[in-house]
């Protein structure tokens, strides 16, 4: 099943659930607008390469289309429609006024220097100005995009649009960015945890963690539960992980990390390849690298009881299935992982308005925001005796098709 096949599956499921009307699933299952360019480019090393940078805007039925820049390989058009689609749901389900969009460029950043990294992007950006800006579509960091990344598209487009510190999210706090932000999707991810182990009755300092991903989001979520008390038991980055009994000493993996190095080669550790870490033990498994790592034939030897979605699209539909037939319970990454556009909504807030708010007050409302969504989401579950992730997609559905047909098809 491809990668949009997948999230149509989910669309579908609570649409048919909700007795959505035939129009209405049309216009909201398929793309607003999609986008193709191509990138010509002399390298640093003085070779040519020509690079397609895409974006998939989904739906501007509820504000301005919102939505991640990916610079990988494997990114294609297909992709960014399933993401876009899934940024449509996330934003409506924590309920803040955009639409979702998607895009990136299929590039691998790790055969590419700084300064080939900064021409792809302006050149991407020059081509695509006139379908961005902070009240058509607003780009953010995502898989290989950092603030950098964020900086060079706001220079880009404000040279040729004025300044615009609003057209883009995730930016340095040097160029109005926000507090906060850069821990924003891990620091979402701990809320609904908190949330979900609230309603247990169960203390974070007795609950173990294992996380597949060690990148912005992995790693943050990790070193959050660190500070919290909580075990985390095992890590992995794309070259492999770590493990121990006894709890990581995340603090060291988080700054060994943020210095080049790689998991695979920490000291000190049992090592175990990510699809190790998956089969262990724990009660929480949190996916938080790239979409697919749970499918059908890992589902049965996972070990853990819950699993938050903090990647996108991290576990297959055939593999969710498996899941609630085994009771695992399952945050899905529409709830687990807004995070981040909340608080690049606070960001874009604080741009258009001239103002900065403290980092206490973004998590106090990050915290608010998630633990609506969360409520809500359970809620409509228990009400309609369905499982978290068709509740969660009812409630953005819902919300997305009010606004759809009170503006008129």
């Amino acid at each position: 099943m491809s990668a949009n096949d997948q999230t149509l599956y989910y669309f579908n499921k609570a649409a048919n659930a909700m007795q959505l009307s035939e129009p209405i699933m049309m216009m909201l299952s398929r793309p607003w607008r999609t986008i193709s360019v191509k990138i010509p480019m002399e390298m640093e090393n003085g070779s040519m390469k020509v690079f397609t940078g895409f974006r998939v805007q989904h739906n501007k039925g509820r504000g301005p289309c919102k939505g991640g820049l990916r610079y990988h390989p494997t990114m294609d058009l297909e992709h960014s429609n399933s993401l876009a689609s899934l940024m449509t749901w996330k934003t409506a389900l924590v309920d803040i006024p955009f639409g979702g969009a998607k895009g990136g460029i299929n590039c691998n950043p790790r055969e590419m220097t700084e300064k080939d990294l900064e021409t792809v992007t302006r050149k991407f950006i020059s081509a695509m100005h006139e379908s961005i800006g902070p009240y058509k579509d607003i780009p953010a960091p995502d898989v290989n995009t950092t603030s950098q990344v964020m900086a060079w598209i706001m220079d880009e487009y404000s040279k040729i649009n004025g300044y615009s510190p609003a057209v883009v999210t995730g930016k340095p706090l040097e160029l109005q960015g926000s507090q906060g932000r850069t821990a924003a999707t891990g620091q979402g991810v701990i809320y609904v945890i908190q949330n979900l182990l609230e309603d247990l009755k169960h203390p974070i300092e007795e609950s173990s963690f294992v996380i597949q991903g060690f990148g912005n989001v992995g790693s943050w979520a990790a070193l959050i539960l660190y500070r919290l008390g909580g075990k985390v038991l095992a890590v992995s980055d794309y070259t492999g992980g770590v493990y121990s009994q006894e709890g990581l000493d995340i603090p060291r993996l988080f700054q060994y990390c943020s210095e080049g190095g790689t998991l695979s080669s920490v000291p000190g550790y049992t090592h175990v390849t990510n699809e190790e870490l998956l089969a262990l033990p724990c009660d929480f498994l949190i996916p938080a690298a790239l979409g697919d790592c749970i499918h059908q034939s890992n589902a049965h030897s996972l070990n853990c009881k819950y699993i938050i979605e903090a990647a996108n699209a991290p576990v297959t539909p055939e593999a969710d299935e498996i899941l609630q037939k085994r009771n695992i319970l399952l945050m899905p990454d529409i709830l687990a992982n807004a995070g981040g556009v909340c608080v690049s909504y606070f960001e874009w807030t604080q741009n258009i308005q001239q103002f900065q708010w403290s980092e206490e007050e973004v998590n106090s409302r990050l915290r608010t925001k998630m633990r609506s969504a969360y409520q809500t989401v359970c809620k409509v579950a228990k009400q309609k005796g369905v499982d978290l992730r068709t509740a969660a997609f009812m409630i953005a559905i819902g919300r997305v098709g009010k606004a759809t047909a009170l503006s008129g098809i």
